[in-house]
């Protein structure tokens, strides 16, 4: 049988084929380089924590310009715990004296007195001294609505009261009547309201600053003047951590200035990132994108999130995780699959992100012994402290092989948990460790490390989480808006599992996800868009300068005058200007960021503010 003869052109045509094809394949192949070998430069931070030992610290020697009264009963004392944290971290000096002592004390010697009591009767004589001292030109705060007895009764007409209701309602949100917070615009709602508030109308001469939101508001805060002085009404009655922004604006209102101490920064941390990516597929990411776990977090998630930053110039914090084992004994096996951690941490680093520490495995700093509570079952305890150590010992490792230009010098405890062991072998044991983000609500989660934002006794600077997720509910919406309030901060952490998770928020699918968290971030740089964008070892420095921070305050003639102790490079405070506004400033600068509400950069340790009438 004979065979036909190839023809030439075939020949031509199969050879170009060839060629057409490896020149595909080495594209792919480049295409496939570029995305896992993402370069990043060494970045150079804009503030870097110190050693705080090697900080000549000093305290000023001031007189107390508050006085607190308060009841020795449950309202009494959550009063009184929630002022000296505000007047603590707004560096104003303060003294308490319990209501049944306080005649004892010369009301002249203040400036100002907050009153967190629930039974005014108590007081006694000290009403009548309160209204003689208010009338003279003192400045009083009510801290929350007192029950509603005689004395109060007596006592009404003097906060503006015209008419006072039988019991207390129940508010179901809170709104402002005149924009003197930051990010005031909005409407904020109550969860789990009760019967907290009073049933009040008030007289024409009381100045409404926030209300409810009910059919028939309730007024929640107001001011009214009393002879030369002024008092100021807070009827919300929630005496909660996550209120304080709107109890430390209500004091702000007191005198004629006011002036304190901010953090100023915006972090956005990502929890587990960069970590394993988890294999197979889930149920949401199937019903709406129809592809794989690993598919969606490199073509969708991480797009977006990227995206998202460089929209408003975030610099996310990633946390990594080197396995998720459930070791807890040396030795521990290295992760060589190592091409997503690059190609993640190469773009978050290169986007003037940071890398920091979330553990070897997702296994809290926890030996034999410690209690996880309900909810922790999968949860093992490490047998040793050696062990412990090890196994941050080796995370350390990889990722120093991973990110050698990198400094790795925060550290988030996994679930948020965190022993006292786990504590100090962050401090004495693991070097470069700076600071520990935690959260800052501790009852949103059994077992957590709850913080303050402060440099601790041993040095470790401690930068809590104030909210997550992605669901951004409405307690998330309104904490984040009253520490804005407060420390002027953002610190909000996500994980990329959060998209697998129904508790989560996945049942409502990736798009609707990522527009809540694009509404939040809209809301927080259109409400403060002089907030500074900072990575998590950046607030740490920030929150060290602000810890540090002392203030000595005077106001005379029209002249705000304030010392800042302590103070290197710069530091950032709220001025509030109740009556005027400034002029001239020497030692820093001025940005309005709401009604007769002042962003200072300081520029010097001395400080004068002109303000005209």
């Amino acid at each position: 049988m004979k065979r036909r003869k190839r023809q030439k052109g075939g020949i031509f045509r199969f050879r170009k084929l060839q060629t057409v094809i490896v020149v595909f394949l080495l594209l792919v192949g480049v295409l496939c380089f570029v995305q896992w070998n993402v370069p990043y430069e060494e970045q150079e931070r804009e503030l870097e924590p110190v050693e705080q030992d090697s900080l000549d610290l000093v305290t000023l020697d001031q007189n107390p310009e508050c006085l607190i009264i308060w009841e020795d009963d449950d309202m009494g004392r959550q009063g009184l715990e929630l002022m000296e944290d505000i007047l603590s971290q707004m560096k104003i000096p303060y003294e308490t004296v319990q209501g049944e002592e306080s005649n004892r004390h010369d009301l002249e010697d203040y400036e100002t007195v907050v009153l967190s009591v629930t039974h005014w009767n108590i007081l006694d004589e000290m009403l009548l001294k309160l209204r003689d001292w208010l009338e003279g030109g003192g400045s009083l705060m009510v801290l929350y609505p007192p029950d509603i007895n005689g004395s109060f009764q007596v006592f009404a007409k003097d906060f503006g009261i015209e008419r006072l209701g039988n019991g207390y309602v129940v508010m179901s949100g809170l709104r402002m009547t005149r924009p003197f917070m930051i990010g005031g615009d909005n409407e904020y709602v109550i969860t789990d309201p009760f019967e907290s508030s009073l049933s009040v109308s008030l007289d024409d001469n009381a100045e409404v600053y926030m209300e409810s939101t009910d059919e028939n508001p309730v007024p929640l805060l107001w001011k009214t003047k009393q002879g030369e002085g002024e008092a100021v009404f807070c009827n919300i009655g929630i005496v909660e951590k996550a209120y304080r922004g709107f109890y430390s604006t209500a004091y702000s209102l007191l005198e004629e200035t006011c002036a304190w101490p901010v953090i100023n920064g915006s972090t956005f941390y990502i929890d587990d990132f960069p970590s394993p990516v988890p294999g197979g597929e889930s149920k949401y990411i199937k019903r709406d994108y129809g592809m794989t776990v690993s598919e969606f977090y490199t073509q969708v998630w991480w797009n977006d999130v990227y995206n998202l930053a460089e929209e408003y110039g975030i610099r996310y914090t990633g946390l990594v995780i080197e396995q998720y084992s459930d070791d807890v004994e040396q030795p521990y096996e290295r992760n060589n699959d190592i091409q997503r951690y690059r190609y993640f941490g190469n773009m978050l680093l290169d986007q003037g992100g940071e890398i920091g520490f979330h553990g070897y495995n997702h296994m809290p700093l926890c030996l034999l012994g410690f209690d996880y509570g309900d909810g922790y079952e999968s949860y093992r305890l490490w047998h040793s402290y050696e062990d412990m150590l090890a196994s941050i010992q080796e995370l350390k490792t990889f990722c120093e092989e991973l990110f050698p230009k990198e400094k790795f010098q925060v550290y988030v405890p996994p679930s948020n948990i965190l022993s006292e062991e786990g504590r100090t072998m962050l401090k004495e044991d693991v070097e470069g460790i700076k600071a520990i983000a935690s959260v800052y609500i501790g009852d949103m989660e059994e077992n957590a490390y709850e913080q303050e934002f402060e440099v601790a006794e041993d040095g470790m600077i401690e930068t809590p989480r104030i909210i997550s997720g992605y669901i951004m509910d409405d307690y998330t919406q309104l904490i984040a808006f009253s520490e804005l309030n407060f420390h002027y901060v953002n610190t909000h952490f996500q994980h990329p599992d959060d998209t697998l998770d129904e508790d989560r928020g996945a049942a409502l699918g990736w798009e609707e996800m990522y527009q809540r968290i694009s509404d939040y971030t809209e809301w927080l740089y259109t409400s403060a868009p002089d907030i500074l964008n900072l990575t998590g070892s950046e607030l740490a420095a920030a929150v060290q300068i602000y810890d540090n921070l002392e203030v000595e305050r005077d106001y005379t003639d029209g002249r705000l005058k304030l010392h800042l102790a302590n103070f290197r490079d710069e530091a950032w405070l709220m001025v509030r200007i109740n009556e005027g506004t400034p002029g001239e400033v020497t030692g820093g600068s001025l940005t309005e960021v709401a009604e007769g509400l002042y962003l200072l950069e300081a520029q010097d340790d001395e400080i004068e503010i002109v303000i005209g009438q």
